[in-house]
């Protein structure tokens, strides 16, 4: 079986946490276990393994009888979530978003005076917001509920729409170097989150197609037709999340 980079970097995490007792891990992975786990001794053996269904959990932590499902990202793409732009205006309509405002976001996500993706001349971006950005912030208007942020968070980062289970923690980075983030901490931060932004976004998660296609590129056609969710200040957040809770920590 060939596996990509990231599913290279999700089977480094298994090999190196399976069947390890929690006192022999280096301290980067103790203070990440401990951080996890509750109640659990030195001398508790760790299970690991990687899950092979298309969900948003990448590896499960097991540990006695508690179970962590944890998501790995690496890089600095941001991206967190891609699904057809069928399925997600499906999710728009399901939540009772108004008519008019799906229909706004077809025209942004195509941005090419349609709300299929038949027209001609395609526009940028940058030159899309020029001539619409009230359009845009009458669909951030919409997008930034609160509830709707929620509803967001578990279907493009915790729990996606193939899964009955939310991820417990997401990790960035590789064995050798990571920082992480639990899922209490993801919904606090998304939702104490209130800025305004010229692109479409629900808090911290910005919607766009996967690629505008702009000059017609038969290679990337079919990626106009998929939403991309960037969550862009992921490493910032996660850090600023991190040092946040050691300071708490210091105080106590």
């Amino acid at each position: 079986m060939k596996y990509n980079l990231g599913e290279i970097n999700e089977l480094k995490f298994v090999k190196y946490l399976h069947l390890k007792k929690v006192c022999d891990l280096n301290p980067m992975f103790l203070n990440f276990i401990t951080n996890i786990f509750d109640n659990i001794k030195e001398t508790d053996l760790i299970q690991c393994y990687k899950n092979i269904y298309p969900t948003k959990t990448d590896i499960f932590v097991k540990i006695n009888k508690q179970q962590k499902r944890i998501s790995i990202k690496m890089g600095y793409n941001n991206s967190v979530h891609i699904e057809p732009i069928s399925s997600f205006i499906h999710f728009l309509i399901e939540n009772n978003i108004d008519k008019d405002i799906v229909m706004k976001y077809l025209k942004f996500h195509y941005a090419d005076g349609t709300t299929n993706g038949t027209g001609i001349k395609r526009l940028s971006a940058s030159e899309y917001k020029k001539i619409h950005q009230d359009e845009i912030d009458c669909i951030n208007k919409i997008f930034n509920d609160n509830d709707l942020i929620k509803k967001a968070i578990n279907r493009f980062i915790l729990q996606g729409r193939n899964s009955k289970y939310e991820v417990d923690v997401i990790i960035h980075g590789t064995p050798e170097d990571f920082l992480w983030i639990k899922k209490d901490d993801i919904y606090k931060i998304m939702l104490n989150n209130n800025y305004y932004s010229t692109g479409v976004h629900f808090g911290k998660l910005f919607c766009q197609p996967q690629d505008r296609c702009i000059n017609h590129n038969h290679l990337y056609e079919k990626k106009r037709f998929c939403v991309q969710i960037k969550w862009y200040s992921l490493f910032d957040d996660i850090i600023e999340n991190m040092n946040n809770n050691i300071c708490s920590l210091m105080d106590n």
